[in-house]
């Protein structure tokens, strides 16, 4: 059944590339920040935990994979059935544990052996394959996980903490130097170390952040809201105001 209606659906894509005047002209170029919109609106979905547009989102997703595999059969570069016989091979490679007879203790067995098999695969780099566009938060949190799977790696919690504070001590120094560079690598070094340690705590930190902004955005908007029910826009307040409402707003939007 799932097969039939994936072929049903790659087939719409042949029709629409052949019959629609816009899907027929469309490039990997024109229609990638799309496919990386999509990817965002569904993470935005998993954050509201409302499945029904989950459900939507990994469908627009999708038909963005049959898009761009229709693209490149088109130019005899691949076909969806060569994406689907990659990741097929990709997942029996990396999982030996699974489908061969490696054995392992646990899951930070599995992240090592995972890293291992890749570079297997030709990579030069334990970093290799973090992509350059990705937000640098991501990266960086993305890089800290990938160089501890080879043991690269504090030992404990405390000293990555010790190492945050000695990060903040160092960026509050150049602060009195008055070297905008030297501030700006400091203040990245204490990001850094943060996400570090966000790490150890086990929280995801673009996730943490993702929360707080949405939390921003709600305790505002409500100042925003009240000062229009007194007739006011936001313009027309003062800080003292504002603030009082904020205060207010966190009853609502912990």
């Amino acid at each position: 059944m799932h097969k039939e209606k994936f072929d049903e659906l790659v087939q719409i894509m042949y029709k629409l590339r052949i019959d629609c005047s816009w899907d027929k002209v469309q490039t990997f170029d024109s229609i990638k920040a799309a496919t990386l919109e999509e990817a965002y609106e569904v993470v935005e979905a998993i954050d509201n935990k409302d499945f029904d547009e989950l459900k939507n989102e990994l469908g627009d997703l999708l038909l963005h994979i049959v898009f761009h595999s229709v693209i490149a059969e088109e130019q005899n570069l691949f076909s969806i059935s060569d994406v689907i016989d990659s990741i097929k091979e990709k997942l029996v490679r990396r999982h030996p544990h699974v489908f061969g007879n490696v054995e392992v203790k646990n899951n930070k067995e599995i992240e090592s052996n995972w890293e291992k098999i890749k570079m297997q695969e030709g990579r030069k780099s334990i970093l290799d394959g973090i992509p350059k566009t990705l937000p640098e938060l991501h990266k960086s949190a993305r890089m800290q996980e990938k160089v501890s799977k080879v043991g690269f790696d504090w030992q404990n919690k405390e000293d990555v903490w010790q190492k945050v504070l000695e990060e903040i001590e160092e960026m509050h120094e150049s602060e009195k130097s008055g070297d905008k560079d030297l501030l700006e690598q400091e203040i990245g070094d204490v990001f850094f170390a943060l996400i570090n340690y966000s790490r150890f705590l086990g929280i995801n930190p673009e996730n943490a952040l993702r929360r707080t902004n949405k939390k921003f955005i709600n305790r505002f908007n409500y100042i925003e809201k009240q000062l229009k029910k007194k007739g006011k826009s936001i313009t027309d307040s003062n800080l003292k105001e504002m603030d009082k409402y904020w205060e207010e707003s966190k009853k609502y939007y912990k």
